[in-house]
Parts: structure tokens; C-alpha cells; sequence
């Protein structure tokens, strides 16, 4: 637990404890009635019932859309399936003020939707839910199917053979094994869509506001710190509660389960039945995940006369873009796949053994620990953005100009992802197996090796893989801290809409394009990376 304790300390709390601090001290005085006046505020209370609603509606609807996908996903073996999983992932990295407009491309005036049927979505909740589930449908997918590949199939058949119902083996027998998986992605989709900002911002237009919308308002228009600093505390304090629940309820339900190769459970669909389910799974695919992409793609292609490539050649110019980049926008890709992999590496280590740790230890200190690990997740990004430009700025941790303040700061959002994605897999190992190969004479090092390493190495490579996954669209802590000079593909693509014209935003389409295919890339070739003997990731 040390060194995940020293990097959330040095890295976290101490960034965050001092943009609060600056915003609720005036002279060196702590102005605490300051809480309580934005608390009481009706506004105020308007913004955090619409946070709260709308992120638990959105939790809901992800999973009713995407546990199908994971069954399928995890059972089924059918042409393509590697492909569509490094694709269904892709969303997961790309800018909100990005899918903002490819899916007002869709829903809102002049869109897809509206030349069509004559229907518009965008302003209302259905636009910002849809987005959501865009957004959060890979966390279900990659969670709750890595742990689903590895369940035995003949415990539920054993189930069946004994008088049980297809539904009710389900329910008796697979459903309690995956409830910890199920539990944490529903966890990281409503912390997601909790402090959600691009999506509501751009799609919600100004009749709704979430918390991070609300402080980002305070912060960077109207420069009152005191209530962002308080609106952060009550980020805090809604989410601690909410890790606190999950804690208790998920470790109740923790059990040893009997894993086996993916392979060996993923078979061809077999009858009509099966083949309906598997294509209704891919048309919602089509629909909420591929439709947003195409459009993306096409209005990068789309210039004032007609389809060309004109937006992609002028990403490789500075002098295109005077005043908005110091160097070429195609500069940035080689940033964020070095920052990424940094970042992955970070998050890999870090994430991995305190994993580790909770899995060999108990008590309320361990759990606490878990809930710390998550607490990135429902922060603010503008806090932690300003929060390392005030803090990491004197010896020994001045940290400003160095390269490596984005990869730490990406690798916060990363952390999570691995524990959350390693932990139940981790837990669910036989701790006999460990102890025969002790007694057997193999060191804790060697018994890791040859136990615990081959049956978790799918759910560490997913763990990689979402990780590389979010460094690469991490945007609201990067666009404060990234250096004009080396600037990322979303800081890049927010500084391109941010300018007027239509070859700018041509080019964020274009710059976008990119992205969405480096992303889809390297999740594909993770998607082939196995080991020797089991398969695995």
C-alpha cells in the first residue's frame, strides 16, 4: 500500500487540498460560513438534484443496454468480435466537446434525426443520456464481459441438470458471481456521469448544469473560488458516501470463484433464439455507438468543395493556424502516445499493487484505501488542474515545467480503471493455490508468477488497456498543465473549436479522425496481445 499511498498523497490530496484551501481562506482566515451560504442556495440545490438524477438514470440505462453486450461478448465467438471490441472502446477517449457535436450532428437542427423524422433531442435529457451510454457502454462491456469470459459454464449447467430454469440458474448461480463486477462498473459510470461537463455543456444547453459544469463556471468565468472550493466539498462528500455503500455491499458479496480459459467458454451462436439476441446486441452497437463515429468521420472529410482531404494537410502546418498552436496540430499525436504510454505504466504499477494490497489484507483502513483509489473519478478535473499549477510550483515538487505532469495527471483517471479491473478477478483466486505452491517451496515473488499472474492477465491487460484507453482523451485536468509546445490531441482539438471558421473546425474534425483510429489501433492490437499457454490477454 505504500507507494499507491505516497503517489494519491503527493499527487492528489495535496493538489486538491490546496486549490480548497486558497479558495475558502481570505487573509488567512478559514471562511467556513462561506459553505453554508452556497449550500442553501436554491440554485445550488437545483444543480446537485439534476447531478444526481441524471447520473443514476444514465447508470441505469448503460447497463440495460450494455449487459447484453457483455454476455455476448464474453459467449459468443463470431466474425469480427476483436474489431467490434477495440471499437465499442473508442468513445471512451475522444474529447466531449467532440461527441457534443457529433451527436448534435444527429439530434439537434439540421441533424440526421431531424432530416429524417423531423425530431429534435438536443436541449433535453434524452440527448445528454444517449451521449452517456455512449460514452460509458465500453466500461460495462470490458468490466462485467472480462469477468464473465472466465466464469465455468457447467456450474450453471450443473444448475440445469438439477431441475433449474435457464433464467433461474442465471439468477442462482452466475448472477451472484459477477455482482462485484457489475457493482464496479456501475461505480465508475455514475461517478462518470456525476461530474459529467462536455456532454451536458454542449447538448444540455443552458437549462441544465451539473456540479463540474457549475464549478467550472465559478472557476474560469465567473472567478469566484469560494464557492467552486465549496462545490468541490460536496463533490467529496457525495461521492466518499456513495464509495463508502459500494464498499460494504460488494465485500458481503465477494466469493472464490472457478475461472477458466475465455476460450473455452465462447462458442458459435447456436439457433434462432441466439442469433436474434447477438444481432439486436450489435444493431444497438450500430445505433449508439458506430452512428456518432461515421458522422465524426464525415464531417472531417467534408470541406467547401465537396469531400476531400484538405482539413488532414493543413494539421501538418503551423502557419494554418496562427495564434492557435506554436507548433504543427499533427504534433500532438506523437505527444499523447508518449504521454499515454507513460501514463499506462504509471497506472499499471501503481493500480496493480494496490490491488494486491486489498486482496491480502482487511479492515477499515484497507477499505478506506479502496475508496481513496476512486475518489479521482468524482473530482473535478478543474480542480486538479489548478490544483498542480498552485501546489507543484517550488522544490522539491516543482514540477511545472517537466513533461511528466501530464502522465501523472493522466494516470490518476487510469488508476482506478486497473483496480477496479483487476480487483474482482484478483479476489476471486483460491488462496490454497497460493499456499500449495508455498508449501511446495516457491517464494511469494515465484507464486505470484506461476498463480496469480496467468489467471489475472486478461483482466491486467483490460486494466492496460483502459488505462492507455483514458489518457489519451483526458482532457480537463491536461488543458490547464500541457505546454503550449506540446500539446495533446484533445488540447489541440478544444484549442481548434474554440477558434472561429470553418477550416478550423474542419480540422478538429480531422485531428478527432485521428484520434478515434490511433485509439481503435492500439486497442486492437492489445485485443491480440496473448500469453504462451492460457491465451489470455
Amino acid at each position: 500500500m505504500a507507494l499507491p499511498l505516497a503517489f494519491f498523497g503527493v499527487f492528489f490530496a495535496y493538489p486538491v487540498a490546496a486549490i480548497v484551501s486558497r479558495g475558502l481562506k481570505d487573509g488567512g482566515q478559514w471562511q467556513f460560513a462561506r459553505v453554508g451560504e452556497v449550500l442553501t442556495d436554491p440554485a445550488i440545490g437545483h444543480v446537485l438534484w439534476f447531478t444526481t438524477w441524471q447520473a443514476a438514470a444514465s447508470t441505469a440505462l448503460t447497463l440495460a443496454l450494455a449487459l447484453p453486450g457483455a454476455y455476448a461478448f464474453a459467449r459468443f465467438d463470431f466474425p469480427g468480435k476483436r474489431m467490434l471490441r477495440a471499437v465499442v472502446t473508442v468513445p471512451f477517449v475522444l474529447p466531449t466537446v467532440v461527441v457534443g457535436s457529433a451527436f448534435l450532428a444527429l439530434l439537434g437542427r439540421g441533424g440526421l434525426l431531424d432530416a429524417w423524422w423531423g425530431v429534435r433531442l438536443d436541449t433535453t435529457v434524452w440527448a445528454i443520456l444517449l451521449a452517456h451510454v455512449f460514452f460509458n457502454y465500453a466500461v460495462v462491456v470490458r468490466t462485467v464481459g472480462g469477468l464473465w469470459a472466465q466464469l465455468d459454464p457447467r456450474q450453471e449447467d450443473a444448475a440445469r441438470v438439477l431441475g433449474a430454469g435457464r433464467f433461474t440458474a442465471w439468477r442462482r448461480v452466475t448472477l451472484p458471481a459477477l455482482a462485484p463486477a457489475v457493482a464496479a462498473a456501475a461505480l465508475m459510470v455514475f461517478l462518470f456521469t456525476f461530474t459529467s461537463f462536455g456532454v451536458v455543456q454542449i447538448l444540455g444547453g443552458p437549462r441544465y448544469a451539473t456540479l463540474e459544469v457549475e464549478i467550472y463556471q465559478q472557476t474560469a468565468q465567473m472567478l469566484d473560488l469560494p464557492t467552486a472550493a465549496v462545490l468541490t466539498l460536496l463533490q467529496f462528500v457525495v461521492v466518499a458516501a456513495l464509495l463508502a455503500v459500494h464498499a460494504w455491499t460488494v465485500r458481503r458479496r465477494e466469493a472464490t470463484l472457478r475461472l477458466v480459459d475465455p476460450a473455452r467458454t465462447a462458442r458459435r451462436p447456436r439457433g434462432a433464439g441466439q442469433w436474434a439476441f447477438l444481432a439486436s446486441v450489435l444493431a444497438v452497437v450500430a445505433v449508439l455507438i458506430l452512428a456518432p463515429l461515421v458522422v465524426l468521420v464525415l464531417r472531417s472529410f467534408e470541406g467547401p468543395d465537396g469531400y476531400g482531404l484538405a482539413f488532414y494537410r493543413a494539421l501538418a502546418s503551423a502557419d494554418s493556424n496562427a495564434g492557435t498552436f506554436v507548433v504543427a496540430p499533427l504534433e500532438a499525436i506523437g505527444n499523447s502516445l508518449a504521454y499515454g504510454l507513460a501514463a499506462t505504466a504509471i497506472a499499471v504499477v501503481v493500480g496493480g499493487l494496490a490491488a494486491a494490497a486489498l486482496t491480502r489484507r482487511e479492515g477499515r483502513l484497507v477499505r478506506g484505501f479502496d475508496a481513496l483509489l476512486m475518489l479521482p473519478l468524482g473530482t473535478s478535473a478543474v480542480t486538479v488542474g489548478f490544483g498542480f499549477l498552485i501546489s507543484l510550483d517550488e522544490p522539491p515538487l516543482d514540477l511545472r515545467a517537466s513533461w511528466i505532469l501530464v502522465p501523472l495527471a493522466q494516470a490518476l483517471v487510469g488508476v482506478p480503471f486497473v483496480v477496479r479491473t483487476v480487483l474482482p478477478v484478483l479476489r476471486a483466486v483460491d488462496a490454497r493455490l497460493r499456499e500449495a505452491a508455498a508449501v511446495l517451496g516457491a517464494s511469494p515473488l515465484r507464486a505470484w508468477r506461476e498463480v496469480d499472474l496467468p489467471l489475472v492477465g486478461r483482466a491486467l491487460g483490460v486494466a492496460a488497456g483502459f488505462a492507455f484507453a483514458v489518457s489519451l482523451g483526458e482532457f480537463g485536468a491536461t488543458v490547464f498543465i500541457a505546454r503550449p509546445d506540446s500539446p495533446t490531441l484533445p488540447v489541440a482539438v478544444a484549442r481548434l473549436l474554440g477558434r472561429p471558421g470553418e477550416l478550423t473546425y474542419g480540422q478538429a474534425m480531422a485531428l478527432s479522425t485521428i484520434l478515434m483510429l490511433v485509439c481503435a489501433a492500439a486497442l486492437l492490437v492489445l485485443e491480440r496481445i496473448r500469453t504462451d499457454r492460457t491465451g489470455e490477454f
